[in-house]
């Protein structure tokens, strides 16, 4: 079905479009302005997402001429293998809610509606193909139960698991569907090849499978520093970036043809039981090899390219070579959209290039994502374009930041050579073009452009409020986008600056007028519309998401912090102090002196916690120290952890016999009461 069952005529379409934009909307916000139910556009689906524009429709069918989609190599690469699919998959958590259901994409096939990128539909289609795979002989693939890939690799008497997923739920679930049709062994190691939650914190699904004597034995092999990066991940800014997170991986979208329809990487993140495991070994030097039950293994280490703690590996006897997540088949992040550090573009290149030449006799590749690739040549320019994209994207930055452009200017330019553009798999289906070139920039200068004008910038609110009254008022600006609206996508080449100039506009006026209905309606309309365009799904994700909150509002609760639990607890307490210090208000700290002392009483450690200049520090006590405190805590670590996350109170545990506290109890809830609860629900597209 190709999206609408209107006529396919543009012009028709534009017609169509300026007719709604100029009767429809005044009827439904005198109806919708107070009232409920809320009453959607016509067109709309149910979540109130507006049909495809004309111009919308043009500018996709522009891809067709643009990338060659007879072409079916990916396609053929992704089902070669499969031992077997699933009837079904669904996996639920103790309490029913579903973690992972990958029926929810059924509707993610035939071509693409015109409410989708057909590229980014293309990758779609590819990430649904799901089930256990044989690479080649002695490795094995489960692929689709969650957003990355676990490998099972063939030792002589066992299995060694790369990447055991996001949740021990779908973790769980993989590992169980591939043994009812491998060979049955135990398994004698884990590798973690990176320190993102999706290649680990389903390690508790395959752990709880075995017993203490079992998981003892088990050799668990990570990166140098993958503990202290995979615990220090999202903590500092934790609250910020899972609400992030909710925009970038569509947590609140339907999965439809205008919802979230996958991340590029994958289809997305499974929302269940999160774990980690402490390492017995540790990669810490390219070129170190290790035998893993007779499988020899040759290890790269890659830090601070795509993780900040990350190895690859090349098998000889298979001359198979895993990318881990250095190497996708889809344009990385340099910045990812959620909120991270900055990846270095150079170094990127640089460890593809190394890899290149020290595993040239590869003649398979596979990864912590997407479908293998096999031929040593295929894999020799696979590498090549994947090295040479990140390559070109930092050195044509530079280029442009050097002659004195500006990061917005630089992301206008940027185009990659035809080599690589019409290259699938250096596509931007995760990152992109333009966001990875601002990132080049913020890497080197950071935020400031260097224009005066930037330095102290009014906030956003009251900028927008003074540029609404410069605008001679709401009404005009409402105007001004319905005239834009109707007559956007002329040339259909230039729609995507249109839409992005009229949500630049609308976005000011919401901002200053945030209860302004129409606003906000005609804001969610063109975020559609910019999705709908978008290769990019996490890019897609981000419009929808904005258009969504426009419509309903902002979340009433946040990613529950609790399902970290069994994570912080082996997360070293330096971490989890560093984390509460950006939770203090200073301003209501202001002129406050207090310290404590925290005695953990299972891990035999002493911390002082010191409140001063509204700034808290901490530092780690010596037994034989003494020292006067106002008051001092005494408590088990896991209890620590559930006051952390919310799963305890300790105002109401004051009295109770898992801890004790001596000295000024009042002082101590004081010291509670300066500490921010960050709900992670605060509003995005609205101030």
């Amino acid at each position: 079905m190709q999206g609408v069952s209107l006529s396919d005529s543009p012009r028709f379409f534009q017609h169509y479009r300026a007719l709604q934009w100029s009767f429809i909307y005044g009827l439904v916000f005198l109806l919708t302005a107070c009232t409920e139910p809320t009453i959607y556009e016509v067109g709309a689906d149910t979540e109130g997402h507006s049909a495809p524009s004309s111009a919308t429709i043009s500018a996709n069918k522009l891809i067709y001429d643009k990338l060659d989609f007879e072409d079916q190599s990916d396609r053929e690469n992704a089902l070669r293998g499969l031992i077997a699919k699933p009837d079904s998959l669904l996996v639920s958590a103790n309490s029913g809610e579903p973690i992972w259901d990958m029926s929810s994409f059924d509707f993610i096939k035939g071509e693409s509606p015109y409410s989708v990128n057909p590229s980014l539909w293309r990758q779609a289609k590819l990430n649904n193909i799901h089930g256990l795979f044989e690479v080649v002989p002695g490795i094995y693939q489960v692929r689709g139960f969650d957003l990355a890939n676990m490998t099972l690799i063939e030792g002589d008497n066992s299995w060694i698991i790369v990447d055991p997923l996001t949740s021990a739920e779908t973790s769980a679930k993989a590992y169980s569907f591939a043994m009812k049709h491998l060979t049955q062994k135990p398994i004698s190691a884990i590798l973690f090849t990176h320190s993102h939650i999706d290649h680990f914190g389903g390690v508790g699904g395959i752990l709880s499978q075995l017993s203490d004597e079992e998981q003892s034995a088990i050799r668990i092999i990570a990166p140098k520093l993958f503990m202290e990066e995979a615990t220090s991940e999202n903590m500092i800014a934790g609250p910020a970036m899972s609400r992030r997170a909710m925009f970038m991986y569509g947590k609140r979208l339907q999965r439809s043809e205008r919802g979230h329809i996958g991340s590029g990487l994958g289809k997305g993140p499974a929302f269940g039981t999160f774990e980690i495991a402490a390492p017995t070994e540790l990669i810490g030097r390219t070129n170190t090899k290790l035998e893993i039950d007779g499988v020899p293994f040759v290890f790269q280490y890659t830090p601070e390219s795509e993780a900040p703690a990350e190895f690859t590996f090349y098998l000889p006897k298979h001359k198979a070579f895993c990318g881990a997540e250095l190497i996708s088949r889809n344009l990385h992040n340099l910045y990812t959209l959620r909120g991270a550090k900055v990846r270095d573009a150079l170094a990127w290149s640089g460890f593809i290039d190394e890899a290149k030449n020290l595993f040239s006799e590869a003649d398979v590749y596979f990864a912590s994502h997407h479908w293998p690739l096999w031929g040593k040549d295929k894999v020799s320019d696979f590498l090549e374009k994947q090295r040479d994209v990140y390559k070109y994207i930092h050195d044509q930055s530079v280029r442009l930041m050097n002659a004195g452009l500006t990061p917005n200017e630089i992301a206008d330019q940027m185009e990659l050579p035809q080599s690589l553009s019409q290259n699938f798999a250096t596509r931007g289906y995760y990152g992109t073009v333009k966001h990875n070139s601002k990132a080049v920039y913020q890497r080197y200068l950071g935020w400031f452009t260097a224009n005066p004008s930037q330095l102290n910038p009014l906030p956003e609110q009251e900028s927008a409020e003074r540029m609404l009254a410069m605008m001679g008022g709401s009404q005009n600006v409402i105007e001004e986008a319905h005239r834009l609206l109707s007559s956007a996508g002329e040339t259909s080449e230039a729609s995507e600056k249109e839409y992005q100039w009229i949500a630049q506009l609308l976005n000011t006026l919401v901002f200053a007028e945030p209860n302004n209905s129409e606003a906000k309606q005609l804001l969610a309309n063109t975020y559609d519309q910019l999705a709908y365009q978008a290769e990019s799904a996490p890019w897609r994700d981000f419009y929808l998401s904005g258009a969504f909150e426009l419509r309903h509002g902002g979340p009433d609760e946040g990613i529950n912090p609790s399902i970290m639990k069994n994570i912080l607890l082996k997360t070293p307490v330096d971490i989890l102090f560093d984390s509460m210090s950006v939770n203090l208000n200073g301003p209501k700290a202001e002129g406050i002196e207090l310290d404590i002392e925290v005695n953990f009483s299972d891990l035999g450690l002493s911390y002082l916690l010191s409140l001063k200049n509204s700034v808290l520090h901490h530092r780690s006590l010596d037994k034989s120290e003494t020292r006067k405190v106002d008051v001092t805590l005494t408590l088990s670590q896991p209890l620590f952890i559930d006051i952390l996350v919310g799963d305890a109170s300790l105002q109401t545990t004051l009295f109770g016999d898992d801890l004790s506290i001596t000295g000024s109890k009042l002082d101590l809830l004081n010291f509670l009461s300066l500490l921010d609860k960050q709900e992670g629900t605060f509003n995005i597209v609205t101030p």
